[in-house]
């Protein structure tokens, strides 16, 4: 069967001032849009995925506009709800505010995003049975359950539907500090778990030493944010321990040298073992997205059924090459780009 993807999530006017200004003093913004899985959707259908995204945006001209976007990158928005000020009171699309880092200065992000249209919609009466029928991947983040109680059930509800369907469901933590506590974020996200196939990230997850004594700890207490192999290795054995639901783990480990230079590398769980992906070090043009582009590598890359190692190092090079591109995601059109960057072929392309 061909590979159909869809995610559910929220788009937002990105405004950036230009070169490297900080709010405070700039004059003009740079605007565009973007969201973590509208990203995800974009960047896929750039690859020749077909990719669907699904969300709630006013019936105004910036809603229309930030569709339009998407659909000029080859996403089906067909699905996505045009709402009135009567079904989203407020009818706003959300904003953020990008500062870019520069040099030890790191970037910064504000968001203007409550009251947001997709988080005011009332989903009750929405049939997601009916859409999320004939796809064959579904993917969620912990984003979207941050911004609302109802998108909360909406979240579950669309993983456990596109369970009972049989998709695959891939879902990425991306824990937002200035949406929701970390206490919130893990209590939810935990309870996502159960429904998850392709696991982004190790946090914000409970992965208690003992359930019914949370005094001794999560088993990821004492993880560095820059594990060793054995280190990673063992988080991802007790995941799929608790939950053998879980077919795959993919994790980024970032490097920050300064604002404008990182390292990154990447590790996979998948068929019972981990792997470990090469380590590339690069300049920074803009960072946003970065988290997403190695989800869409990823899932780019088992649906054409790569090696694990070429999974894992396919994934890295997205996120990497994402860095190297201004805007919310990774525009890169042909595969074959990314697979040069993933085996470190930096020759000009003729």
């Amino acid at each position: 069967m061909e590979n159909r993807f869809i995610t559910i999530g929220e788009i937002m006017m990105r405004l950036t001032p230009p070169n490297y200004d900080k709010i405070r003093v700039t004059q003009t913004y740079e605007a565009s849009f973007g969201g973590a899985e509208a990203n995800i959707a974009l960047a896929l259908a750039n690859l020749g995925i077909d990719s669907t995204f699904f969300t709630v945006v006013p019936d105004n001209s910036l809603g229309k506009s930030a569709i339009r976007m998407l659909r000029s990158y080859d996403v089906h928005c067909s699905p996505v709800i045009l709402s009135t000020p009567e079904e989203t009171p407020t009818h706003r699309l959300g904003t953020y505010y990008l500062e870019t880092g520069f040099g030890i200065r790191p970037s910064q992000v504000t968001y203007d995003r409550k009251h947001s249209a997709f988080s005011e919609y009332d989903f009750a009466e929405y049939d997601l049975r009916e859409l999320l029928s004939g796809y064959t991947w579904l993917h969620m983040s912990g984003i979207t359950p941050a911004l609302s109680q109802n998108l909360r059930k909406l979240t579950i509800d669309s993983m456990r539907i596109a369970k009972e369907l049989g998709l695959t469901v891939s879902f990425d933590g991306n824990f937002r500090s200035t949406l929701w506590t970390w206490d919130e974020a893990r209590e939810f996200c935990t309870m996502c778990l159960p429904y998850v196939d392709v696991l982004f990230g190790i946090e914000p997850y409970h992965l208690w030493r003992d359930d019914n004594n949370h005094e001794l700890g999560d088993y990821k207490d004492n993880i560095p944010m820059q594990p060793t192999y054995e280190e990673q290795d063992e988080v991802f054995k007790q995941f799929v321990a608790r939950y053998p639901n879980i077919k795959c783990i993919g994790r980024h480990v970032r490097f920050a040298h300064s604002g404008t230079e990182n390292s990154l590398k990447a590790y996979l769980w998948l068929n019972g073992q981990t792997y470990e992906s090469k380590l590339f070090r690069f300049t920074i043009l803009d960072r946003v997205g970065g988290g997403d582009a190695f989800a869409s590598g990823l899932i780019y890359a088992m649906m054409k059924n790569y090696s694990p190692e070429d999974i894992v190092n396919f994934a890295v090079a997205s996120s990497v090459i994402k860095h190297t591109i201004r805007g919310d995601a990774n525009i890169t059109d042909d595969a074959e780009t990314i697979r040069n960057l993933m085996n470190m072929n930096y020759d000009i392309k003729r």
